[in-house]
């Protein structure tokens, strides 16, 4: 049952493997700011102590967003082991999203502000494992749309490459293009 209280009532779990930290724990607290009615939706889960089993960056950031009270659902007569593989399972993401739908069907701007996490070629947040690889290096940072294609076999990928004139790394199983800001693609059609 969800039930609201105190927020000094609740209390941070110590054992929690999982944060979030800069720009992305900001959406958050600006999220928690702009729609705090989604907090009773989706309430913090305590363990029969009141120390949080799901949802401790959600407990911060309503701390840094100003609120008092908070809604929680106490999951008691839970062993030890089943309060930390529900804190593991709780933060699992199972599933994919479809990314021709969100591309398509809904606004980017919002997705971002949402909290969905969109990655674009040139992004000076992009992963740090990939940079300094030959396949990475790019000389203009500028950000630029990426573009998933999907093909059906081996065969027309090896079409599109020769289109593109590229083929595929071994590293990254990616093409980049277009290869320099000099290439004509008006007249390319795939």
């Amino acid at each position: 049952m969800v039930k609201q209280v105190d927020i000094s009532k609740i209390q941070e779990n110590p054992d929690n493997p999982r944060f979030i930290k800069d720009y992305k724990y900001k959406k958050l607290v600006q999220s928690i700011k702009e729609f705090p009615e989604m907090l009773k939706l989706r309430p913090i889960i305590v363990n029969e102590h009141n120390v949080i089993l799901g949802g401790n960056m959600r407990y911060k950031a309503c701390i840094e967003a100003g609120l008092k009270k908070v809604h929680i659902i106490n999951a008691k007569n839970l062993t030890i082991e089943q309060q930390k593989e529900f804190i593991i399972k709780d933060n699992v993401n199972f599933g994919e999203w479809d990314w021709d739908s969100l591309g398509n069907d809904w606004p980017y701007e919002e997705l971002e502000d949402w909290g969905l996490e969109l990655k674009f070629l040139g992004e000076n947040n992009a992963d740090e494992e990939w940079l300094d690889m030959p396949e990475f290096q790019q000389d203009d940072l500028t950000p630029v749309r990426q573009i998933i294609v999907s093909f059906k076999n081996d065969e027309d990928v090896q079409e599109f490459s020769k289109i593109v004139q590229q083929t595929l790394t071994d590293k990254t199983k990616s093409i980049w293009y277009p290869k320099t800001e000099l290439d004509e693609v008006k007249d390319l059609r795939y």
